[in-house]
C-alpha cells in the first residue's frame, strides 16, 4: 500500500461531490464546513468543477462526478481530496474511473459513508485512504468542532509518526439531528449523551491486522462489483464497520456477516470494531448488534476467540476518529487498548 504525503498548512484540498448534491441545497452548511475546515487546519479548500451542483443534475450526471475525482487525483497542486458528503449511489462513478490515475497520483482521500466506494477504488489502486469527516457532516459541525475528532485528524493526516493509542472520546457523542433546512441551527449545539467506554464484547490476547470496512450498506452494495477486495485482502484484518443514519435493524449486520462466514472472510480476520449505531437506534438497543454479531461470529461460526469492540466512535456518531485503510493495527484484550501500530503518511 502507498501512503499519501501528510498535510500541512497551507495545502490545498478539493472538496468532491460523488453522490448526493447536498452543498446546492445547503450551501451555508458547506460554507460552514469550508470556513471550519479553513480556520482549523489552515488548508485552502477548493472546489471541482460540479462539487457545487444542484442534487438532480449530480443525480445524472455520475460520470462528471468521476472526472472531478480523477482531475482532483490528477492535479498535482492538489494534496489532499475531501468528500462533501455522503448519499447511495457514488457506485455508479464505477465504468468511469481509472484506477491507473489514482494509483499514479497518490495523495489523501477522506470521507465516510457512501465514499466507502471511493475509499475501496483507492484500496484496489494500493492507496492508503481515511475513513472520516466530510466537509458537511464533520467539518460543518454547529457551533465548531469536536476537540477529539480535531486531534484524530491532525495525529492521522499531519504527521508522519506512528498513530500511536486511540482513546474513546471523552465529550460525549451525539446523533441529534437539527435541520440543516434551518440556517439558524447551524449555530445550536447538538445535545450530547454522556461519554461512554467502548465495549469488548469476546477475544483473547493481542491480536494485529491492517484495517479494512467502511459503512456497512455500502460495502454490501459493492459486493460482485470489479472493486471488491481479493480474497488475500481479508487474510489477517482488521474489519471495521458502522451503520448509517437509516438506522437499519441488527438482521442487517447479522445477514452480512453471515454473507462474509460463506465467502471465507470471517475466518481470516484478526478482529471485527463496530461503531456505535447511527440514526436513531435508542441506546438500550445497541446491545442487539452486539448479540447479531455474537450469533453468527461466535455461535454459528465458533469463533470466540475473534476479539470485538463495540460502539467504537467512528461513522454516523460524532464525534468521530479517523480510520486509515490498509495500515496496521493492533487490539490488545487483556489491557483493552486499541492503536495504530505505524503512520498512515509519508512526509
Amino acid at each position: 500500500m502507498q501512503k499519501p504525503r501528510k498535510l500541512k498548512s497551507g495545502d490545498k484540498v478539493a472538496a468532491v461531490t460523488l453522490s448526493c448534491g447536498l452543498p446546492a441545497s445547503f450551501p451555508h452548511r458547506y460554507e460552514a464546513g469550508k470556513r471550519q475546515l479553513q480556520d482549523e487546519f489552515g488548508l485552502q479548500v477548493v472546489e471541482m468543477p460540479h462539487a457545487l451542483q444542484y442534487p438532480d443534475w449530480i443525480a445524472k450526471n455520475p460520470q462528471a462526478r468521476a472526472e472531478d475525482l480523477m482531475a482532483a487525483f490528477s492535479n498535482s497542486s492538489i494534496a489532499g481530496v475531501i468528500s462533501t458528503i455522503g448519499g447511495e449511489d457514488s457506485l455508479r462513478m464505477l465504468p468511469h474511473i481509472d484506477l491507473e490515475v489514482i494509483r499514479a497520483n497518490p495523495k489523501i482521500f477522506l470521507g465516510y459513508s457512501d465514499s466507502t466506494v471511493t475509499h475501496f477504488l483507492c484500496y484496489k489502486a494500493g492507496l492508503v485512504s481515511f475513513y472520516g469527516p466530510s466537509v458537511m457532516a464533520g467539518f460543518g459541525e454547529n457551533c465548531g468542532l469536536f476537540p477529539s475528532m480535531v486531534e484524530s485528524v491532525r495525529k492521522t493526516l499531519f504527521y508522519s509518526e506512528p498513530v500511536g493509542i486511540i482513546e474513546p472520546n471523552r465529550e460525549g457523542w451525539t446523533v441529534e439531528h437539527l435541520d440543516w433546512a434551518v440556517p439558524e441551527n447551524q449555530f445550536r449545539k447538538r445535545k450530547l449523551n454522556p461519554p461512554e467506554p467502548w465495549r469488548w464484547v469476546q477475544g483473547e490476547g493481542v491480536a494485529r491486522g491492517h484495517l479494512m470496512g467502511g459503512c456497512l450498506e455500502v460495502v454490501e452494495f459493492l459486493r460482485g462489483t470489479n472493486i471488491w477486495p481479493d480474497a488475500d485482502v481479508w487474510q489477517d484484518a482488521i474489519l471495521f464497520l458502522e451503520t448509517s443514519e437509516e438506522a437499519c435493524p441488527p438482521a442487517v449486520l447479522r445477514r452480512a456477516l453471515r454473507s462474509y462466514a460463506a465467502m471465507g472472510i470471517l475466518h481470516k480476520l484478526s478482529g471485527i470494531l463496530l461503531g456505535r449505531p447511527g440514526g436513531g437506534v435508542p441506546l438500550d438497543a445497541f446491545g442487539e448488534y452486539e448479540n447479531a454479531m455474537l450469533q453468527v461470529v461466535a455461535e454459528e461460526e465458533g469463533l470466540t476467540h475473534l476479539p470485538i469492540i463495540t460502539r467504537m466512535d467512528f461513522g454516523h456518531t460524532d464525534p468521530m476518529l479517523v480510520l486509515p485503510y490498509g495500515v496496521l493495527a493492533q487490539i490488545d484484550c487483556e489491557k483493552k487498548q486499541f492503536a495504530i501500530l505505524e503512520s498512515a503518511v509519508t512526509d
